[in-house]
């Protein structure tokens, strides 16, 4: 099975999903001016529009991160972080610029300084062996949280990793 059709059918999905089924995430690079990347996710197809713009899809319930940066003559006008969960056909979503239909935002962090604590949080999560795309949605938003009001969130380790995958495997 090939890894496209191996993580469609880890994430409870026909190999060949229609496209309206999926969550479609617009990149744009244009050196200086505009980028958009994905830090973190697990796309499961990709389309190149052209040599700036590629639409990535990820399947329902996939957790994934979008930086978007963009600047004119006079500098830095938007820095921008979410971390989304793709939803499915019918499910309540809100609107974010370059993903059709929407996402379950589970943080958001404005402004260069922001997003680079959270790139840092990201980080460190990973260097405890942990990966960004499993971690409980509900850390996020207590990062989220915390960073709102300008508090240092709790760090992420693995025994708070192994809590939330034994609730989720008990379906708690």
């Amino acid at each position: 099975m090939t890894g496209l059709a191996a993580a469609s059918t880890r994430a409870g999905r026909a190999p060949h999903a229609p496209p309206e089924d999926l969550t479609q995430v617009e990149l744009v690079w244009v050196e200086k001016q505009v980028e958009h990347w994905i830090r973190f996710g697990r796309k499961v197809r990709e389309q190149v529009l052209d040599r700036r713009r590629r639409i990535l899809f990820f399947p329902p319930g996939a957790t994934f991160a979008l930086v978007r940066w963009a600047a004119n003559e006079h500098g830095t006008v938007l820095s921008r972080l979410d971390i989304l969960r793709a939803v499915g056909p019918g499910d309540a979503c809100q609107t974010i610029p370059t993903v059709t239909p929407g996402g379950d935002i589970l943080l958001r962090v404005d402004g260069w300084r922001q997003v680079e604590r959270m790139l840092q949080h990201i980080d460190a999560i990973e260097s405890v062996g942990i990966d960004p795309l499993e971690v409980a949605p509900d850390h996020w938003r207590h990062v989220h949280n915390r960073f709102a009001v300008g508090e240092t969130p709790r760090a992420y380790t693995m025994q708070r990793h192994r809590a939330f995958l034994l609730r989720r495997e008990i379906g708690a």
